[in-house]
């Protein structure tokens, strides 16, 4: 008997997707928010609940409309449209080997080509204006010293805001070599090395609370045993980062991942070899990595023409052009 829908989706997202792949919660919510869109789009167009939903009104068709609605109607960036895409994809493939009959529907889907877009811009804060936004942190209030060794924290592990989230005091290693077991994508465990600093405010931060402290309890805490979200720490970041937005052709916003992009680029301009760095940051592939080491490339070879001495041909202002003189040339130039 083939299962309904609405028990294949249960099944993909209690079994498929947190057993069988093994994802955290994060990613399941995210796959959950591009059902929830897509299903809700469905009904619109079939003009009936998502109840009475079945399996054949997820047809290919639907799934372009989909795709085109992102865009067109929400306005979506074709970085969105194509993670909406590839968790379709994923969905569509267990329902595959689910449901044999659905199997042509679901080629058609897998087929839907990838939208080309320019990477996204990689910003950083320099190591001043680093420097400067810590020494502005306050010092007194109530959570003062939480706020700033939460920034601290982020800027010298290059954590993801996920990651600094689920840090709990057990995996915390204040003894000489300090340092903190995070739990990243994939399911994957990394030891990032700690700064004496860091060591520092997280010892104040742990002698604040209440004894006594339990090894499974939050280090960053929105209030006692309850962890900040991710939305509770990108509030915070904003909070104290906000005054180093900048805006124009490429406007820098800062953010928890700016951080991370922030730890990379001062790593990699302290001689950190880019092997290390991928494997502090938790990198899967050595292209994300080598982004960069591409950037920090891009901004010394800018500095070298900064600081080039002035040629010969240009010294003393601006002379005829070699190429004026040669009348052939320039007639073929006036051509073009």
């Amino acid at each position: 008997m083939t299962p309904t829908l609405g028990q294949l989706v249960q099944s993909f997202f209690a079994d498929h997707l947190a057993v069988q792949k093994g994802l955290r919660l994060g990613s399941v919510r995210s796959y959950r928010d591009t059902m929830r869109l897509f299903l809700c789009f469905v009904t619109e167009q079939t003009h009936q609940p998502i109840a009475r939903l079945s399996l054949q009104d997820l047809s290919f068709d639907r799934v372009l409309c989909f795709l085109k609605h992102l865009e067109q109607d929400r306005g979506n960036h074709a970085r969105t449209r194509n993670q909406r895409r590839a968790a379709l994809n994923t969905f569509f493939a267990y329902l595959a080997l689910r449901v044999p009959e659905m199997l042509a529907t679901c080629q058609q889907i897998a087929a839907i080509p990838v939208k080309r877009t320019p990477p996204p811009a990689t910003h950083y804060l320099e190591e001043a204006e680093m420097t400067a936004l810590l020494r502005r942190l306050p010092r007194h209030g109530r959570h003062a010293i939480r706020d700033r060794t939460l920034l601290l924290f982020l800027y010298n592990t290059g954590a993801r805001v996920q990651e600094a989230a689920d840090v709990r005091v057990e995996h915390l290693d204040l003894e000489p070599p300090a340092k903190v077991h995070l739990h990243g994508k994939g399911d994957k465990w990394r030891i990032c090395p700690l700064w004496n600093e860091t060591v520092k405010h997280l010892e104040q931060l742990l002698a604040e609370r209440r004894p006594p402290v339990v090894p499974t309890e939050p280090v960053f805490c929105a209030r006692r045993n309850v962890a900040l979200t991710r939305y509770g720490i990108y509030k915070i970041v904003r909070r104290h980062g906000a005054s180093w937005d900048t805006t124009g052709a490429e406007p820098r916003r800062v953010t928890p991942h700016l951080f991370r992009h922030t730890a990379a680029v001062h790593l990699l301009e302290s001689g950190v070899e880019v092997n290390v760095i991928r494997g502090w940051l938790g990198h899967v592939s050595l292209d994300t990595t080598n982004r960069y080491a591409e950037l920090t490339l891009r901004a010394k070879a800018a500095a070298l023409r900064a600081c080039e001495p002035a040629s010969a041909a240009s010294v003393g202002g601006r002379g005829n052009a070699v190429w004026k003189d040669d009348k052939q040339l320039l007639d073929w130039l006036n051509a073009l």
